[in-house]
């Protein structure tokens, strides 16, 4: 099963899904329908961390001067869950991969995949 991690009201998201064959995809809005445990756990054991998933471009990210902190892995995985907007998005997850992000080579990654 494949899974795409996106926020509704996030122009790039909505610009990605566009360019995307998401037909036999499960999409999951992170704004409406909150990140499980299992679901960061799986993300970070594909992707080899919690920090690969954070993202410091977040408004709030800024706000909470996170910045100047020195943050563990736990920290970024309890601010994943605990605010959507930390996540970095999109995110598409196969049985094997993730693809995490909107790059132009990420973007790539998941048109690939999804033909």
């Amino acid at each position: 099963m494949k899974t795409f991690f996106y926020l509704h009201t996030c122009s790039t998201c909505q610009r990605i899904m566009k360019e995307l064959n998401l037909d036999k995809v499960k999409l999951k809005d992170i704004k409406t329908n909150k990140i499980t445990l299992q679901e960061i756990d799986e993300m970070a054991k594909l992707s080899g961390s919690f920090a690969s998933l954070f993202s410091r471009r977040a408004i709030k990210y800024k706000s909470l001067n996170l910045g100047s902190e020195n943050l563990t892995e736990d920290d970024y995985k309890n601010y994943i869950l605990k605010e959507y907007t930390f996540l970095k998005r999109p995110v598409l997850i196969t049985q094997d991969n993730i693809v995490i992000g909107n790059s132009k080579k990420a973007i790539e990654e998941m048109i690939n995949i999804l033909q």
